[in-house]
């Protein structure tokens, strides 16, 4: 005998009291449970006045009972906003992102706002596929850490009212508001660190050199070891790929052989962890300065001494931004530089082997 779908009840519930998913319970069926009109459930609903106490009561009970919860798309449409804005991130697992994340979350609810993020895994497809999936879903804005180098395809989304805040990195060959960090600053300060310590053979290990935060760094590394007077040798400079392997393999290469460097200036926290690891089973000490702070950084002998960010005042101070551009502020596009802060904690005051 062929299945037959039971009978429903109000929202399409099944009268064997499992609910039919995706089907959520609608004004109509309120209004039925309640015994008013589809008006009177508006005016409860959207808290208007002509309903008296009983019947309101009646209407509130069954909204209980069903579970109905209004539905604001639009409502909020009418009004030329959906009081949300998306945030794309290189990838929500990394650690340095957390705070960022949770920064403009804090400031979105502060101005009754909606989050919704995604990863783009440090693809520029999949960030502009990201973008154009928020804004088709009327986002009032965007806060972007990007991934490509080309941001021509927000034109039209910027044009029709998206606020726009690009984070880390900035925007590529368009014009946009961008907070970003100090990288070149903070990298000469940790190399210039290692130069006062009497380094002067000093490796430098970073991310892939077309990203702007490592591009930058390299710069501030080349920038503190000319100013220290000191030649830099093609072979303690090493961009690229941060998986484990690489950089674990480039360390190894830097730290032996018969004339090593005495210090490594890594460019982001998942070099420097890897790095903290090959130091650890050489067995011997090597003076060590990692861009970014990381968990448990000040509880490893030694501690690592690192040039910190601040994250969380990245996504607060971008969120801040949007919402004052979403306000009205006007004029150019603003770029933000916000300073690093370099803490000193032991790996970094080591002595070169001969001092």
């Amino acid at each position: 005998m062929a299945d037959t779908a039971p009978p429903s009840g109000p929202a399409g519930t099944p009268r064997s009291g499992r609910p039919r998913y995706g089907a959520r319970p609608t004004m109509k069926d309120v209004a039925s449970r309640a015994g008013v009109g589809l008006k009177t459930v508006s005016r409860v609903v959207n808290g208007e006045p002509g309903v008296t106490p009983d019947t309101e009561r009646r209407v509130q009970d069954a909204i209980t009972a069903l579970g109905f919860r209004r539905n604001d798309s639009a409502r909020i449409l009418r009004k030329g906003r959906t009081a949300s804005i998306g945030l794309i991130l290189e990838d929500l697992a990394d650690p340095f992102y957390a705070p960022l994340n949770r920064a403009v979350e804090e400031v979105a609810r502060d101005h009754g706002a909606l989050l919704i993020n995604g990863s783009s895994a440090e693809d520029a497809d999949r960030e502009q596929e990201l973008a154009l999936a928020f804004c088709a879903r009327r986002v009032d804005g965007l806060i972007v850490i990007p991934a490509g180098h080309d941001h021509r395809y927000l034109e039209p989304e910027i044009a029709a009212g998206v606020a726009t805040v690009f984070v880390d990195r900035p925007a590529g060959l368009i014009d946009a508001d961008a907070v970003l960090t100090d990288n070149f600053g903070g990298a000469r300060e940790g190399v210039a660190h290692l130069v006062a310590h009497g380094h002067r053979r000093i490796g430098f290990i970073s991310d892939q050199p077309h990203i702007h935060t490592a591009a930058e760094r390299l710069r501030g590394y080349r920038a503190a070891m000319e100013t220290a007077g000191l030649p830099v040798d093609g072979s303690w400079v090493s961009p690229g790929s941060t998986a484990p392997g690489r950089v674990r393999a480039e360390a190894e290469r830097m730290l032996t052989g018969p004339d090593p460097v005495t210090a490594l200036f890594t460019g982001n926290n998942r070099v420097t962890v890897t790095a903290v690891r090959v130091i650890a089973e050489l067995g011997r000490p090597v003076a060590l300065v990692g861009f970014d702070d990381f968990e448990l950084a000040d509880l490893l002998s030694p501690a690592v001494t690192v040039v910190a960010q601040d994250p969380a005042r990245l996504g607060r101070t971008a969120a801040r931004l949007l919402f004052r551009r979403l306000e009205g502020m006007e004029g150019a596009p603003r770029r933000v530089e916000l300073p690093t802060r370099l803490v000193p904690r032991g790996s970094g005051e080591l002595p070169p082997p001969s001092a």
